[in-house]
């Protein structure tokens, strides 16, 4: 592990340039697709399929919107981003997160296999994470990713309406059906069926 440590100035110089301009030349902030109508059905979708479980817990959920400091010098809106416990933000104006618990990006066919493991790869290489999930937007797919401990993650694949995912780390269960609601596919649309 031959990682540079910044020191406090470096890593403060680094936020401040990307709070400049959001298109920094030493920052990387990685790529998002333009949302369509199914992206934000599914991210609106699994915000209040996981969000009407969450009601006892503290859980905070931030949709679309939240950038995420990924390291030192990457950074990224994800779909929906998920902090269990006290969230953690780079300075006062809270809009950039230090610990989601788990990131929920949405893909379609025309997503680079490369940008999609690329920002898969810098979102388990978080300390904060325990789950992140990639949904396909184009066909009824989720890969679920769950951290074990620091080197070893659990991956599956849920490809089936009734197909229940459990996002352990908060004590959520939802299932594709509802994660999929209202989403066409070859002409057939899926019903929503809440999960207990």
């Amino acid at each position: 592990m031959n990682e540079k440590v910044l020191n406090q100035t470096e890593k403060t110089s680094a936020i401040e340039q990307f709070l400049k301009s959001e298109r920094p030349t030493d920052n990387k902030i990685l790529p998002k697709a333009g949302a369509n109508r199914w992206h934000n059905l599914i991210t609106t979708n699994a915000t209040i399929a996981i969000g009407s479980r969450l009601s006892n817990h503290k859980c905070e959920i931030y949709a679309g919107n939240m950038c995420v400091q990924l390291n030192a010098k990457r950074f990224c809106y994800p779909d929906l981003a998920i902090v269990s416990g006290e969230p953690n933000f780079t300075d006062s104006n809270f809009d950039i997160l230090l610990n989601p618990s788990i990131l929920v990006e949405i893909f379609s066919n025309s997503v680079n296999s490369f940008d999609k493991m690329e920002r898969l790869e810098s979102f388990l290489a978080m300390p904060s994470i325990r789950e992140c999930l990639l949904v396909k937007e184009d066909e009824m797919r989720v890969e679920h990713y769950a951290r074990q401990n620091a080197k070893q993650w659990i991956y599956r694949i849920y490809n089936e309406r009734d197909d229940v995912i459990s996002l352990d780390s908060i004590n959520c269960k939802i299932s594709l059906a509802e994660i999929y609601t209202h989403i066409k596919f070859r002409e057939t649309e899926i019903s929503s069926k809440a999960v207990n």
